[in-house]
């Protein structure tokens, strides 16, 4: 077995909820400007605000036109702040949503990413409908008949996480996490101490192999030893390289053929 995959197979799921978090690891901003060209911001849910924690608009991908979108933290602390570190609220989902109806009408693959802690759980967000804006989006995206294909990038967390990513392929990178809560909030329901977290991580089968073995992610994208953020370049060709085989497996495919194959997925789940 060589150093490389023995280094792979050493880390703890603890350990790749650290890289999954790493704030050098690449962000929503860096895949769009690697592996998209003619990017075009979209701003605004149309109904209340602006929410920079969802960042999307049109772009190409090989030359064909996409819906791009997803979580967005931010880098360095005035950014993160700004981002709300990538904690939406309400206006973010709702504008995940124009963008998609958008897709929908245009008849473009929606490519989304997902890196975040969850869903902003503060009074505001609350106060401005939430939960409502999460449901939406998830009964929408079901209802699609372009395919949806989502990235874990990062961490992907609870109902945060999931509004953006009801998904015909979910493709994780390999150090990504996908799970129900974080593993500090797990551990502080289950044995009042969030210092377990680590242990947690374990109990949580969160990590990229973990989903893989249950179906609910498609593909991993492999990373360097150490993270992505010691070779940013190389995962993004790696990325580039699975999007192109994901989306030309639906080039053939009529609208309710693609409707019916994301349904399936989840039915299976």
């Amino acid at each position: 077995m060589s150093q490389e995959l023995a280094e792979k197979k050493a880390l703890e799921p603890g350990e790749k909820v650290f890289l999954a978090r790493h704030p050098k690891r690449p962000h929503i901003e860096d895949f769009i400007s690697h592996i998209f060209t003619d990017f075009f911001e979209q701003k605004g849910d149309h109904l209340y605000d602006e929410d920079r924690s969802i960042y999307g608009g049109i772009a190409r991908f090989h030359g064909k036109p996409v819906t791009v979108l997803g979580h967005k933290k931010g880098k360095g602390m005035e950014e993160n702040i700004a981002c709300n570190f990538g904690m939406p609220c309400p206006e973010g989902y709702r504008k995940a949503k124009r963008l998609m109806e958008q897709a929908e009408k245009f008849h473009r693959p929606i490519i989304t990413f997902i890196d975040t802690p969850g869903a902003y759980p503060g009074l505001e967000a609350e106060e401005h409908g939430q939960g409502e804006a999460i449901a939406r989006n998830l009964a929408f995206m079901s209802s699609l008949h372009v395919p949806i294909i989502s990235i874990i990038s990062g961490e992907g967390n609870s109902g945060g996480a999931l509004a953006i990513g009801v998904a015909n392929k979910i493709l994780m990178l390999e150090n990504a996490i996908y799970s129900v809560l974080s593993p500090e909030g797990f551990a502080t329901i289950l044995w009042k101490d969030s210092s377990k977290a680590g242990e947690a991580a374990k109990v949580m089968k969160l990590t990229a192999e973990d989903l893989k073995e249950a179906g609910i992610c498609d593909a991993i994208v492999p990373e360097v030893p150490g993270g992505a953020q010691e070779d940013p370049e190389a995962l993004f060709l790696e990325l580039e390289k699975a999007l192109e085989k994901v989306l030309s497996s639906y080039e053939g495919m009529s609208p309710e053929e693609i409707r019916k194959d994301r349904l399936r997925k989840y039915r299976n789940i």
